[in-house]
């Protein structure tokens, strides 16, 4: 089990403000699992738009955070690295929503190989606000060079 910060995370995944999800990763355990976090605050850029008097985190995001969390599994399994490679997603299964997240919510993203063959990998993933699950779905995403 591997923890990681913000300056960890940046070495392992090519995204950026806005678009970074992913805050900390408080347990990695290679070709199995991660757990992750990301701190939803009023700060994010999308609750502008999404939506100015009920800020919610929109649903595809969510999902985005958790292909997040699995690229760093990949990452760090296969020592890959975001200038020679890039980890992108393939398809989202079966995606349900309980619950909305809001301003204030921590999002503890969850993701466990399900299959890994050669650069392909397909993950279950969960998130998570106070331990109760707010999105479920399967995630296949693949590794393709850098142009």
């Amino acid at each position: 089990m591997s923890e990681m910060n913000i300056q960890e995370i940046l070495k392992f995944l090519p995204h950026r403000y806005p678009f970074l999800l992913v805050d900390r990763v408080i347990s990695l355990e290679l070709n199995r699992s991660i757990v992750a976090v990301k701190n939803v605050t009023i700060n994010e850029h999308f609750f502008q738009g999404h939506f100015p008097d009920k800020a919610v985190m929109p649903g595809v995001l969510i999902i985005e955070a958790l292909a997040q969390a699995a690229g760093i599994l990949a990452y760090k399994s296969m020592d890959w690295s975001p200038e020679k490679s890039i980890f992108f997603l393939g398809s989202i299964n079966e995606a349900r929503f309980k619950k909305i997240v809001i301003p204030g919510d921590q999002l503890q993203l969850t993701a466990t190989v399900l299959k890994q063959r050669k650069t392909v990998w397909k993950f279950n993933c969960e998130a998570f606000v106070a331990g109760e699950s707010v999105c479920m779905t399967e995630i296949t995403c693949m590794e393709g060079a850098v142009v």
